[in-house]
């Protein structure tokens, strides 16, 4: 029982440490910050038909201004980069893996979109001449340049506020 009991406590302490490490709570800030002014755009910009696409819209909806993933890793890196230190191994990595998280949201995501919407347009224009049943593709919304930026900078500014405050 007492193994337990400090089994408990030891994960209980693990995890006050965790919510308050700073590139933890930059990273999870920068992600509900970027999700939330990506849906107030939205809801100004376009209508929202059910509190089910809003819902939607706040935590899991991809693409759109600005970008939360690209947020999300550069507050990670700025945090790492003031933490450790830019000569640091874990801020390399970190920026390594953010290189390839935003490279992926402007690039192959948005191709991969396209590429999708545009078979949708063409198995819709086939399937009605030759009479058989399409089911069309998941679109996946990727980033146009500006919206990764606008994702960098938020997240870059998110990342200093935890390291200097």
């Amino acid at each position: 029982m007492e193994k337990i009991l400090l089994m408990n406590r030891t994960l209980l302490i693990e995890l006050t440490l965790l919510v308050q490490n700073p590139v933890f709570l930059a990273a999870v800030s920068s992600w509900i910050i970027s999700q939330f002014i990506k849906t107030l755009i939205t809801l100004f910009t376009r209508t929202v038909t059910s509190f089910h696409d809003l819902v939607s819209l706040l935590f899991w909806k991809t693409g759109g201004m600005p970008s939360s993933h690209s947020a999300l890793v550069s507050s990670v890196t700025t945090t790492i980069g003031f933490k450790s230190g830019i000569y640091s191994d874990l801020f390399v990595f970190s920026c390594c893996f953010a290189l390839v998280v935003i490279r992926d949201a402007v690039g192959v995501r948005r191709s991969s979109g396209q590429q999708a919407r545009a078979l949708n347009e063409l198995g819709v224009k086939v399937s009605s001449r030759m009479k058989y049943q399409f089911k069309p593709v998941k679109e996946i919304q990727g980033h146009r340049p500006m919206e990764v930026l606008a994702g960098i900078l938020l997240g870059f500014f998110i990342g200093v506020a935890f390291s200097t405050l």
